[in-house]
């Protein structure tokens, strides 16, 4: 009897797809994976060097029949189809922002893979999940799952670590402030010349960050009180998170920040300033990315009140995002193997900056 192969495929090769496509090639082996399938919608001379890339160290090429020879003219072979590559996946992870769109037109069509993930903008596609939040409730039974952006990574564990008590909730209210980069490193497109404020386009919680967290947190039984606004700030670095947390208990400082040094999802600094930290993920991070779930200023921590706590921290962009779809992906391939196989990242889940 033939074994099964394990193949991962991903669909998109942006921001989040392309640094998840060169993880799984270059660990391919200790995760137990067989093979590495990527799909790219659109031929462009400008990703030719890039889509060689990932074909080199590997991974093989999926594409819309109509685009095949397009992709063959820039010189790339095009192993699979889209149809064909979904359904030889043993884990798909849509990285696009048509997540949601791919799960009516495929997804939910298709037999093969054992689970669909998709990532933050793509809300409804199936139960929120953050690496270190909710673990417990996203097992084996959940064929769909939604990994939740980078700020509501950052969000949900600030609300972790300083808002829970004997394995639950103790949390009166959070208020948060995303102060987002204009556009990543890699983008040409879309700057922004002065900050811009960003819409309450949710009457219950200003913006998606604390909707997605309160998803997040409600696949625990808990439904917190939250509410978050947001600005694009002209700086392509870090998004940037201002917190505001009632805790339902008394507290001090030196117990936040005790609390913040202890959490090993979390990367405490001394540095204020961002391009100083987003340097030090470029120099020592993984694809320069830092896989901890925040970065938190510990000079900017303060305790106004006993029960009440605000600060700055730093959301590591797509790191964290990425770990929790490495970490998830494992997951299905072997679950008795997942922390063993994640101890090559935890070098780049940093404690201290």
């Amino acid at each position: 009897m033939t074994t099964k192969k394990n193949i991962v495929h991903v669909v998109g090769t942006g921001t989040i797809g392309e640094p998840l496509i060169g993880l799984f090639n270059q660990f391919k082996e200790c995760w137990g994976v067989d093979e590495v399938t990527f799909h790219k919608r659109t031929p462009s001379a400008n990703d030719r060097a890039k889509v060689n890339q990932l074909l080199d160290h590997g991974a093989r090429l999926a594409t819309d029949e109509e685009a095949r020879d397009d992709f063959a003219a820039l010189g790339h072979r095009v192993s699979y189809t889209t149809e064909e590559a979904i359904e030889r996946a043993t884990v798909v992870v849509d990285c696009t922002p048509a997540g949601n769109e791919n799960k009516s037109k495929y997804y939910e069509k298709i037999k093969g893979p054992k689970a669909f993930l998709a990532q933050g903008s793509e809300f409804g596609f199936g139960r929120p999940y953050a690496r270190g939040i909710n673990d417990e409730v996203c097992g084996l039974d959940q064929r769909f799952l939604q990994v939740v952006s980078c700020n509501t990574h950052n969000i949900s564990v600030l609300l972790k670590t300083l808002g829970w008590q004997n394995g639950k909730a103790n949390l009166n209210a959070g208020r948060f402030v995303c102060m987002r980069r204009a556009n990543d490193v890699s983008d040409s497109k879309d700057f922004i010349a002065s900050p811009e404020a960003g819409k309450h386009d949710d009457p219950d919680f200003g913006t998606h960050h604390a909707r997605d967290a309160y998803h997040l947190f409600q696949t625990l039984g808990e439904k917190l009180n939250l509410f978050s606004s947001a600005i694009k700030i002209n700086t392509q670095y870090m998004h940037t998170l201002w917190f505001d947390l009632e805790l339902g208990f008394d507290t001090t400082a030196e117990e936040v920040k005790s609390a913040f040094r202890k959490n090993t999802r979390i990367a405490v600094t001394h540095r204020r300033s961002v391009n100083q930290i987003f340097s030090f993920g470029r120099d020592h991070g993984y694809f320069g990315r830092i896989f901890s779930q925040t970065v938190i200023p510990l000079s900017t921590v303060s305790v106004p009140h006993p029960r009440k706590v605000v600060g700055f921290c730093y959301t590591p962009q797509d790191g964290n995002s990425l770990l929790s779809s490495v970490a998830a992906t494992l997951r299905y391939l072997d679950a008795s193997k997942l922390e063993e196989r994640l101890d090559v990242l935890r070098p780049y889940i940093f404690r201290e900056i």
